[in-house]
């Protein structure tokens, strides 16, 4: 099956340009400097569209990117530019006609229920839309809609969060450690998305330099970092990376092989 991915946000949680900065990666004219919250979007021919992370952007990122549907939402973690669009959700309820499931590991599960009490404890009171989500825990791999998604066990800082798999495909944003179990998970990506915030060390994030030894290591045929600050300028730092490796930006698109659904697969609903 082949599927569409549409970078819709390349940015760190507070964004490029930062607010109250004047630095030249902030006042850049180049538009691939302009780095919403991070977010992916991923269209399978004839099959779901699956949005993975509500980003704090999420309406705006929709809107310019063309995104009229979400059939299901892949969560990565519960932070705050991951997970503050989830409002917004409720447009896309309305195409759909329905609920959206969506997918989490049960502590991201956990904090979304709590920070959003009003989605999945819904008050009394009648007044202004709710979000209708379905919920579920990733146990292990899982299927939406005939495709199959392998969750990748990442850490960001040092708590484990998800990257994912859909076939020749992989989204690894917020990490500065994949899990022992995540590389045989990761054999044989063609293309990865993978987190590189800068050159400067971070305590949970990888710099330019350590997302470089993850792509020695597993050689995919094409590399886009992504969760970029304003340290880095985006056509000075695309000059200074090897062959197959470039900055993601906001709007960048590229075809995918997506995998099958599997045979067994399990997520379970909360």
């Amino acid at each position: 099956m082949k599927a569409r991915v549409t970078v819709l946000g390349s940015g760190t949680s507070h964004g490029v340009p930062m607010i109250g900065c004047t630095c030249a990666v902030c006042r850049s004219a180049d538009s691939r400097d302009r780095r919403t919250r991070p977010s992916i979007y991923v269209a399978v021919d004839g099959g779901p569209s699956i949005l993975i992370d509500t980003s704090t952007d999420l309406r705006m990122q929709a809107l310019t990117q063309g995104v009229t549907k979400v059939d299901a939402i892949l969560f990565t973690h519960s932070h705050a530019d991951h997970i503050m669009g989830m409002d917004e959700v409720r447009r896309f309820n309305a195409v759909k006609g329905g609920p959206i499931p969506a997918f989490a590991d049960e502590r991201t599960a956990a904090d979304l229920r709590r920070t959003f009490s009003y989605v999945f404890d819904p008050p009394k009171e009648k007044g202004g839309g709710i979000p209708q989500v379905s919920l579920s825990t990733i146990a292990s791999r899982f299927n939406v809609d005939g495709v199959g998604v392998e969750p990748v066990p990442i850490f960001h800082g040092s708590r484990p969060i998800l990257g994912f798999r859909v076939g020749s495909f992989a989204y690894l944003t917020d990490t500065n450690r994949l899990a022992d179990e995540a590389w045989p998970i990761l054999e044989g990506v063609d293309t990865l998305i993978l987190d590189a915030l800068r050159h400067r060390p971070h305590p949970t994030h990888f710099t330019v330099a350590e997302a470089l030894d993850v792509v020695a290591r597993l050689k995919p045929r094409r590399t886009y970092f992504t969760h970029i600050c304003h340290d880095l300028p985006h056509a000075d730092t695309n000059k200074s990376l090897p062959a197959g490796v470039e900055l993601a930006y906001d709007g960048l698109a590229f075809d995918i092989e997506a995998g099958p659904a599997f045979a067994t697969a399990n997520a379970s609903e909360i």
